[in-house]
C-alpha cells in the first residue's frame, strides 16, 4: 500500500474552537448591524440549497476527498476486525444513540428552557450530525495517537462509500420517527451535491495528478495548495451561518451550552463503545485508536450543508450542527489523551499484530 501522509495538529486545527467563536461573534455582529448581507444571500437559493454556502462547503469538502485512496479498500479483507468495529459503531449504533440522547435532553431534561418546536430542530441537527462519521480530521486524531495511517485510510474510504448508501435513509428514518417532515428530494440532492460530486471530482483529480506528476508530488505539493482554501471556506461558512443565527443566539445564548451537552456525551459514549470493543477483541492500539476516533468525530462539513439544505440557514438544526464544530476539537483532544494513556490495555505492537496478514489473530 502507498505511504500515507501523517498530518500533525496545525495551528488552525489546534485552535478550531477559538476560530469558531470568533466567527460566531463576527456573524452575529453582521446579522445585527448589517442585516442586508444575510438578506441578500438568502435570495440565492435553489431547492432550499443556499448557493453561496454550497460553494464554500465544496471548498471545504473537495480537498478532503482528494486524500481518499479507494484502491486501499482491496486490503480490507486482510484486517477485517477493526473495520467491523468501525462500521457497526458508525452505522448500526451511533445514529440511533445520537437520536436517543438528543431526544432525552431536548424533550425531557431541557423541556423548561427550550420550546418544543425548537427542540425538534435541535434533535434534527443532532441526528444529521450523528449520521455523518468523520472523513478528514480523523487523520489528525489517528496521527496523534500513533494510529496505523494506512488502515485509517481504509476506514475512511469505506465510510465514504457507506455514506453514499446509508446517510440519506438513516436521516430520513430517524427524523420520521420524530414526526419531522423530510423532503426526500432535497435530502438526496444534498447527498449528491456534498458527497457524490466532490467524491467523484476528488477521485478523478487525484488519479490524473498522480498519473502525470507522481504520488510524491501529489502528497507534498498539490495537496498543500488546498490547505488555506479549506480554512477560508470553513470560516466564511461559519460567519454566514451565524449572521443568520445572530438574533436567535442573542435571545437564547444558553442554548449553545445546552446543545453542547448531549453532543459531548454522545461523543464520549461512541468512543467508549468502539475503543472498548477493540480492547475485547485484542486489537493492536494502532487499530483501536482510529477505530474509536472515526466514530467519535463527525463529518461536520456535510452535516452543516445538509442541515442548511433541509431546514435553512436560520434553523435550529443548522445551529446544532455548528455547535458540533464548536465542541469537536476540545472533546477529541481529550479522547486523544485518554487513548495515549491507555496503550497498555492493548497487545504489544509486534510483527504478529501489525503485518498485513492479520490482527493479532
Amino acid at each position: 500500500m502507498e505511504n500515507v501522509e501523517k498530518p500533525g495538529l496545525g495551528i488552525f486545527e489546534r485552535y478550531l474552537t477559538l476560530w469558531v467563536i470568533i466567527c460566531m461573534v463576527l456573524g452575529i455582529l453582521i446579522g445585527k448591524f448589517l442585516p442586508s448581507i444575510p438578506s441578500t444571500l438568502s435570495q440565492f437559493e435553489y431547492y432550499n440549497v443556499s448557493i453561496p454556502t454550497a460553494i464554500l462547503i465544496w471548498l471545504m469538502i473537495f480537498p478532503m476527498m482528494l486524500k481518499i485512496d479507494f484502491s486501499s479498500i482491496v486490503n480490507v479483507s486482510k484486517k477485517p476486525k477493526g473495520l467491523i468495529v468501525t462500521c457497526v459503531t458508525n452505522w448500526l449504533i451511533k445514529p440511533f444513540t445520537m437520536y436517543a440522547i438528543a431526544a432525552f435532553f431536548f424533550y425531557v431534561v431541557f423541556k423548561s428552557w427550550i420550546p418544543l418546536d425548537l427542540a425538534k430542530e435541535y434533535v434534527a441537527g443532532a441526528v444529521i450530525l450523528g449520521a455523518a462519521p468523520c472523513t478528514a480530521m480523523v487523520f489528525v486524531w489517528s496521527h496523534l495517537t500513533k494510529g496505523d495511517a494506512a488502515y485509517t485510510l481504509v476506514q475512511v474510504a469505506v465510510n465514504d462509500l457507506i455514506i453514499l448508501l446509508l446517510f440519506a435513509p438513516i436521516v430520513a428514518f430517524l427524523l420520521g420517527v420524530d414526526n419531522v417532515v423530510v423532503p426526500m428530494a432535497t435530502l438526496l440532492l444534498s447527498t449528491v451535491l456534498f458527497v457524490v460530486v466532490p467524491l467523484l471530482l476528488g477521485f478523478i483529480t487525484r488519479s490524473l495528478i498522480i498519473k502525470s506528476k507522481g504520488l510524491v508530488y501529489f502528497e507534498t505539493v498539490f495537496l498543500k495548495k488546498f490547505d488555506s482554501v479549506t480554512i477560508i471556506g470553513l470560516l466564511l461558512t461559519l460567519i454566514i451561518i451565524f449572521s443568520f443565527q445572530g438574533q436567535k443566539i442573542l435571545v437564547n445564548p444558553l442554548h449553545i451550552l445546552l446543545i453542547a451537552i448531549p453532543l459531548t456525551i454522545q461523543t464520549l459514549l461512541i468512543f467508549s463503545i468502539a475503543y472498548s470493543w477493540s480492547r475485547v477483541w485484542k486489537l493492536p492500539h494502532s487499530i483501536a485508536s482510529p477505530a474509536g476516533m472515526i466514530g467519535a468525530s463527525n463529518f461536520f462539513e456535510l452535516a452543516v450543508a445538509v442541515a442548511i439544505s433541509l431546514f435553512g440557514l436560520q434553523s435550529g438544526a443548522t445551529l446544532a450542527t455548528v455547535v458540533g464544530v464548536l465542541v469537536e476539537v476540545p472533546v477529541m483532544l481529550l479522547l486523544v489523551k485518554i487513548a495515549n494513556h491507555t496503550k497498555h490495555w492493548f497487545p504489544e505492537e509486534t510483527e504478529q499484530t501489525t503485518h498485513p496478514g492479520g490482527e493479532n489473530a
